[in-house]
């Protein structure tokens, strides 16, 4: 994920995880369904033991699809042989977070590492300026907090106009797609838009996915 590109794609967040449960059986179905560039899996095991292994179980299934596999703990993405990391900063911590990162991922071996968490047009343009592969816009935190759409959909299409850094811009609900498409998303987020939904998530990604390539197909159009 490190150039720009020009075929828009979507990028599928788990919730979580502090046991694989069925995880890789429904990850497996979603991945099926649409056209996904990366998984996001933030690990809550109680150990580091139990965090590779969940770590591990999801590659069997990103791997051989071609997808890369994320965890939210750059210290670990090595010894769980997981693609890169997705890194949320907070503006007290920022430049600290991602010249730990940095230093953790991108300069040992080519991992993906990916920024959320930014509140501010200036912390966004700071994480540019290191050696990430994207930034994120309404990655949800912790606690289940996404930001306005309003606020999502202005940060993405400031950021796309004039950086080339991608973006990955999150998708609240499937009606948010589209949206954030024409705002020049180079990758849309979805968490519970795909694991909530009622008819199962590969109905959901099949969704995701016709919106994604309804968007393409009316920019050739114009």
């Amino acid at each position: 994920m490190a150039k720009k590109e020009t075929v828009q794609r979507l990028y599928l967040m788990l919730p979580p995880i502090t046991e694989l449960g069925d995880w890789p059986q429904k990850l497996q179905a979603a991945l099926g369904a649409g056209d996904v560039a990366c998984v996001l899996a933030p690990v809550s095991a109680r150990d580091e033991g139990d965090a590779k292994k969940i770590t591990k179980a999801l590659m069997d299934i990103t791997e051989p699809a071609g997808v890369a596999l994320l965890i939210d703990a750059p210290s670990l993405v090595m010894r769980a042989g997981a693609d890169g990391a997705h890194v949320r900063v907070t503006p007290d911590t920022l430049e600290k977070s991602l010249q730990s990162a940095v230093e953790t991922l991108k300069t040992r071996e080519d991992r993906i590492l990916g920024i959320g968490g930014l509140r501010a047009k200036h912390d966004a343009m700071i994480a540019g300026e290191y050696d990430v592969d994207y930034v994120s816009f309404g990655d949800p935190a912790p606690d289940g907090f996404v930001p306005p759409m309003e606020l999502i959909l202005e940060r993405t299409s400031w950021w796309s106009d004039i950086f080339n850094v991608p973006c990955v811009a999150h998708a609240p609900t499937l009606a948010d797609v589209a949206a954030l498409a024409k705002a020049g998303a180079d990758f849309i987020s979805l968490r519970e838009a795909v694991w909530d939904d009622a008819r199962g998530p590969v109905a959901a990604m099949a969704d995701a996915q016709e919106l994604l390539t309804s968007n393409a197909n009316a920019r050739e159009r114009e």
